[in-house]
Order: C-alpha cells, then sequence, then structure tokens
C-alpha cells in the first residue's frame, strides 16, 4: 500500500463512509492523504477496485475509532471524496429502532431525516453568500433504490423508508427521549447521519444510506437499555453481509446520474471553488 499527497485525475467514482466496526472494505487499496480546507479527513482514504468500480473508503471514526460522533470531520471526509472525483456516496452505519419489530439485524434504508444535533459545523457556505440547497428529500432517489433493490436480490429484505432522527451523542437517549421520537412517528435514531447527508448535497453528491439496527431503543425496550457493547456485538455479526451489500450495490449504481442531485447548485453563484 502507497500513500500520496496528490492524483492527477479522478481515482474514485463511488466513495463509502464506514461506520461503527466498518473500519475496512477494499484489497489492495492505494491510501491517499488529502488535504482539505477543513482540515484532515478521519484517516487516509484507501482507493481501489470492487466489483469493477473504483471506490474511495474513509472510515467515519477513524480506523481506531478516535473520532466520537460529533468529532467528526464531516466536511474534511466528504471534500476529500469530491476531490478524489466521487460523486455517489453509500454510508453505513449503526442505528438503534424505535420500532419494535424492526430488531437487531434489520438492514433500514430511510428515506427522511430529523437533525436533533447542536454545534457541529453543518455547511461549507458559512459566508461570501447565502447558498440555500434542496433538502426536502435528503437522500438520492437512485441510490436508495439500488440499495432496497441489492438487498432484496440478496435476501436481506429492506426496511423501504422511514425517517432517521440524529441525536448528538456520544451518550444514548433516555428512555423518555426515545418514546417522544417513536410518537413523533420517527422509525430510526443514530448519531452520525447529520450534517454528513445535507454536506454530501452542497458538494452536489448523491448520498444513499445504509442503516444496520444494532438495538432497540431504549423507549422500545423493557430492558436495561443500550450498551456500546450491544451495538458493536450486533454490528460485528453482520460486518461482513453489510461489506457484501455494499459491493452489491456498488454494482447497481449508474455510471451517469439520473437522478437530481447533480444540478442541486445550478443557477447558485458559490462562494468557493469546488474540488
Amino acid at each position: 500500500m502507497t500513500t500520496s499527497q496528490t492524483f492527477p485525475g479522478p481515482a474514485a467514482e463511488i466513495g463509502v463512509i464506514g461506520g461503527s466496526g466498518f473500519y475496512s472494505l477494499l484489497d489492495d487499496a492505494e491510501e491517499f492523504r488529502v488535504d482539505t480546507p477543513y482540515g484532515a479527513p478521519s484517516d487516509p482514504v484507501a482507493v481501489g477496485e470492487l466489483n469493477g468500480r473504483r471506490v474511495a473508503f474513509i472510515p467515519r471514526h477513524g480506523r481506531d475509532h478516535r473520532f466520537p460522533p460529533h468529532a467528526i470531520p464531516y466536511r474534511a471526509n466528504l471534500w476529500a471524496l469530491r476531490a478524489l472525483g466521487v460523486r455517489q456516496v453509500l454510508a453505513p452505519s449503526a442505528v438503534g429502532s424505535l420500532v419494535a419489530e424492526h430488531g437487531p439485524g434489520t438492514l433500514a434504508v430511510p428515506d427522511q431525516l430529523v437533525d436533533r444535533t447542536s454545534g457541529r459545523a453543518q455547511t461549507y457556505y458559512e459566508t461570501g453568500a447565502a447558498i440555500h440547497v434542496p433538502f426536502s428529500d435528503p437522500y438520492c432517489s437512485t441510490g436508495r433504490r439500488a440499495a432496497v433493490d441489492a438487498a432484496r436480490v440478496t435476501g436481506w429484505d429492506p426496511v423501504d423508508g422511514g425517517t432517521l432522527v440524529v441525536i448528538e451523542g456520544p451518550r444514548f437517549s433516555t428512555r423518555a427521549e426515545s418514546r417522544w421520537f417513536a410518537g413523533q412517528g420517527w422509525t430510526l435514531v443514530g448519531m452520525t447521519g447529520h450534517p454528513e447527508a445535507v454536506l454530501a448535497r452542497e458538494l452536489a453528491l448523491c448520498y444513499t444510506p445504509l442503516c444496520l439496527v444494532t438495538d432497540l431503543d431504549a423507549g422500545v425496550d423493557t430492558g436495561e437499555g443500550v450498551t456500546m457493547a450491544e451495538v458493536l456485538e450486533v454490528f460485528h455479526a453482520n460486518v461482513g453481509r453489510l461489506r457484501a451489500l455494499v459491493g452489491d450495490v456498488v454494482t447497481r449504481l449508474p455510471d451517469e446520474r439520473p437522478c437530481a442531485c447533480p444540478n442541486v447548485l445550478d443557477g447558485m453563484k458559490l462562494p468557493l471553488e469546488l474540488p
């Protein structure tokens, strides 16, 4: 494996951001250390081939899980992927379920997001111009369809749709909070899906979540509540299956993007130059 500071052209077309327990993806990969205006990404970006496609991989928390959810360099991660040529992003993550019937081991591909974080930098356009990106549908419709279809073919029947509420963390929810989230009709709870999704939209990237349910959230389950050990145990038991699914989705993503994502910045005068 080699490292590099520069790259003469697009190095990858698809990006994967791995969640808790998902620290590697590619064999025989080349590592790129990408400098960004927002500091270094969570780790050097690994680039290699996966099912005939050029893929870039970043472990969201770092390979040693050193970044808690509120401290992940989200802006650097997405900027680095775009700088390497990535235009479509798959985002596996561990989540809790707010619905009793969707227990541990369930795969969900939500279609909506609610932000309950605080204090995280969540835009590239802080000064110089008022840039308002459309976000009514936060995830790529083409990517979601590819993910759902790929899962069904493998026999991992996914939950197609639902709402992911993203909390600040790093603590888990209280029972009262969990019951409140469920009472709003939200179905999943996690800590990392925002600002990741909106930053991808601000860079005109396609972004598709792949949510692995690791636990029933505190207000759904009558047990002792969620623990980190429980989350990692379920994730580790399913990470091989999740890696295989990522490869299957990669093969289904189109070469040319037919969705609205590439055009979200059309007509806007940006205050910075995108990579």
